[in-house]
């Protein structure tokens, strides 16, 4: 960095004198130690600190669609006394019981465990094995039926992802020697129709972008607006109070 020098001025035919050189630089000089190369009057001094959290990058609205294509989630809370309940129950219930009755019968005409000689029950091919499995199935919606909530809604919707996933994998072992539920076409299309009556009876009035700003989901997932609507209906309410105090004054 180049010394400040200062000249003096002088009278006509006196020597030429020089300021000493200066220690400190000029308080204008550029602080190149801080990235500054600037010339300026002042300059404010480094602080320590520690590393900057730089804000996460903003995920794009189609990545974000993506990973929630429905809005929701699957842990939020229901009220015990909401009408929503009696839906699940009755779907739960409902497939439960179907499942049980075909499981039944099958077991009744003893059927191989592992047969797949074409037996059918209520037109659907079966075997021991899918009897068995199919009480069990039964069994555990009456479970969810019985104890309602988030948790007949979260179970309905599980199961039905299972039994579609189901009709597509017994879909590809039709005509194999891996087909040990003795499936047939018609198993098929009832796991898939089964599937989808179970994921409605799960999400309803808890999937969807519509959803009613009193359902106990929306609000679970827009707290913040939620309370602002509930504020703007109170002062609403008490101005509707304060107008029929003043006329009945």
């Amino acid at each position: 960095m180049a010394a400040h020098v200062s000249h003096t001025s002088r009278a006509p035919g006196t020597a030429r004198t020089t300021a000493p050189r200066s220690t400190a630089p000029p308080v204008n000089a550029p602080h190149a130690a801080y990235g500054c190369h600037e010339p300026h009057e002042h300059y404010a001094p480094y602080v320590s600190h520690g590393p900057i959290e730089l804000p996460a990058p903003h995920v794009p609205y189609l990545v974000r669609r993506v990973a929630r294509p429905v809005n929701t989630r699957l842990d939020e809370h229901l009220p015990t006394d909401h009408k929503l309940i009696q839906v699940y129950r009755v779907g739960a219930g409902l497939m439960g019981l179907l499942l049980i009755v075909f499981g039944i019968l099958g077991l009744i005409d003893q059927i191989g465990f592992f047969d797949t000689g074409g037996a059918t029950v209520l037109a659907l091919n079966t075997n021991g094995a899918l009897s068995v499995l199919s009480i069990c199935i039964g069994l555990l919606l009456l479970v969810g039926m019985v104890i309602g909530g988030n948790f007949a809604s979260t179970l309905n919707i599980v199961l039905g992802i299972a039994f579609i996933v189901s009709g597509f994998v017994n879909l590809a072992l039709l005509d194999t020697g891996m087909n040990f539920l003795a499936f047939k076409i018609q198993n098929v299309l009832f796991s898939f129709v089964v599937g989808v009556m179970l994921m409605w009876f799960g999400m309803y009035g808890r999937v969807g972008s519509a959803l009613p700003h009193d359902n106990p989901y929306w609000r679970a997932r827009n707290p913040e607006q939620a309370a602002r609507e509930d504020r703007a209906a109170a002062q609403a309410a008490a101005r509707l109070g304060r107008g029929v105090q003043g006329h009945g004054v």
